[in-house]
């Protein structure tokens, strides 16, 4: 049997797979170890520090990662993508530095604003997509999301460790050599790329941007994506002093709450999620979901006097935002139309970034105005406000994208190529990109097996 049937990734595939994996580890729990730290650290470390320079300190990554995001992935196809990972890590090390250094609260915000700026997310999936072929992209694509949700649970559990062993300084000397791992994984450990090519499906394109804005249905889940992280940053300005305050916890004990609150709400969401993704359930869960996360946010602003009621509050909280940040990205793969995956996602991650940045400001204003309840109203109201939004969401389909290289085309040839690929059962969407030699089509993962359909369109040329 060829290579192309095969149903295994190949050595270098899975090598590209789990470095890039490793890769993005570096990055998350180099912005993330600090979320449950940081806000008892700024005020301890930095005379007359206000809660507005808290959040923006924790929230100043997303802005410069929403805003250069794009513009990397971009720049990578003209100098390759090796060279622009390497250069976002030495930015990311840059600002890790910063922060380990910074003897005011206005240098951790820069320090901050510089590690955003080392934005190599779109990069990494491009990667993905060049070094590993159209049959195993998903499976490739699923394995990274993974890592990068396990990542982020890690980086909860291990900030307050390495406080505790190191300080909060110390966290940042460790992310700093993070990002020399990072970089050491993409010069000895990420395959050669010798074919790179723009990727439809996982980069932008500039001139779909304002098409993709359009869509109702993706625009929900953008402002969907905002509002979960404007949440969560808004949160952890003010969850370390409620677990020091109200749940009498030493700071340096928080990983005692967060270490169960994890692992638990990862053992909650796996049934959440089965009734979503294999019974159909998707929009009952997700709304569900997000009322979770709102619940959470009142809960946590009415009754939060003691270690039992905080860690009921954290535990709903995180089975949401863990189901939530499992199912966005597939409800934008299964919204998106065929040629427009890569834009949508882009759109998608630049508003998850930008409700970092907006939740760490508006949050640390209000904490410092207002006190909690300032910051939970606020999380109360914006969480409310996406609920009804969701309600509207249409019902998704178990669909997924893919594609498949067709050789060069003529413009006669493509609206018979596309009545051909839609004619196969469980393929519902086809588009043909001429200029590119590919075909991109939808098809319902219920129906067919995506692997073995692109084989068969690769076999057949899905012309003859």
């Amino acid at each position: 049997m060829s290579e192309l049937l095969s149903r295994r990734m190949n050595p270098t595939e899975r090598r590209a797979t789990f470095s890039i994996a490793g890769i993005f580890t570096t990055r998350m729990l180099g912005l993330f170890m600090i979320f449950p730290v940081f806000a008892l650290f700024a005020e301890q470390e930095f005379q007359g520090v206000t809660g507005l320079q808290i959040g923006l300190a924790i929230g100043a990554y997303g802005l410069t990662q929403a805003l250069l995001q794009i513009p990397y992935g971009m720049l990578s196809d003209r100098f390759g993508r090796k060279p622009l990972i390497i250069l976002g890590m030495a930015v990311f090390f840059v600002g890790s530095i910063v922060c380990a250094l910074a003897e005011s609260i206005e240098m951790m915000i820069v320090g901050r604003a510089i590690q955003g700026m080392g934005a190599v997310a779109a990069v990494l999936t491009a990667s993905v997509a060049d070094l590993v072929r159209e049959p195993f992209r998903l499976r490739a694509m699923s394995i990274v999301g993974i890592t990068i949700g396990l990542s982020f649970t890690l980086s909860l559990v291990a900030g307050p460790v390495l406080a505790e062993w190191f300080g909060v300084r110390g966290i940042f000397w460790v992310i700093a050599g993070l990002s020399v791992v990072g970089a050491l994984l993409v010069m000895f450990a990420v395959p050669e790329i010798k074919n790179q090519q723009f990727q439809r499906e996982a980069q932008a394109v500039p001139a779909q941007i304002w098409s993709v804005l359009q869509n109702t249905q993706l625009l929900r889940l953008d402002v969907g994506i905002f509002v979960l992280h404007a949440v969560l940053t808004a949160m952890f300005i003010v969850v370390p002093f409620m677990l020091r305050d109200q749940a009498g916890l030493d700071s340096l004990s928080h990983w005692e709450v967060y270490l169960p609150v994890m692992l638990l709400s990862f053992v909650l969401m796996v049934p959440l999620i089965i009734q979503a993704e294999s019974f159909g359930r998707m929009k009952i869960v997700f709304a569900g979901a997000i009322l979770m996360i709102t619940l959470a946010q009142l809960g946590m602003s009415q009754w939060h006097t003691s270690y039992t009621w905080l860690f009921v509050w954290l535990l709903l909280f995180f089975t949401a935002f863990n189901v939530l940040e499992a199912s966005l990205p597939s409800l934008v793969v299964k919204l998106s139309p065929a040629d427009k995956k890569g834009t949508a996602s882009g759109v998608y991650s630049t508003s998850q970034f930008l409700g970092a940045a907006v939740g760490g400001a508006i949050g640390g204003y209000l904490y410092q105005a207002y006190g909690y309840n300032g910051v939970f109203g606020f999380t109360i109201v914006i969480g409310s406000l996406w609920f009804v939004l969701a309600l509207t969401m249409q019902k998704p389909m178990p669909w997924s994208i893919a594609s498949v290289s067709i050789g060069s085309v003529e413009p006669g040839e493509i609206e018979d190529i596309q009545k051909r690929m839609c004619a196969y059962d469980g393929v519902f969407e086809a588009v043909v990109i001429a200029e590119e030699q590919r075909a991109f089509f939808k098809i319902d993962r219920k129906i067919v097996d995506e692997e073995a359909l692109i084989q068969y369109f690769q076999e057949a040329k899905v012309r003859e």
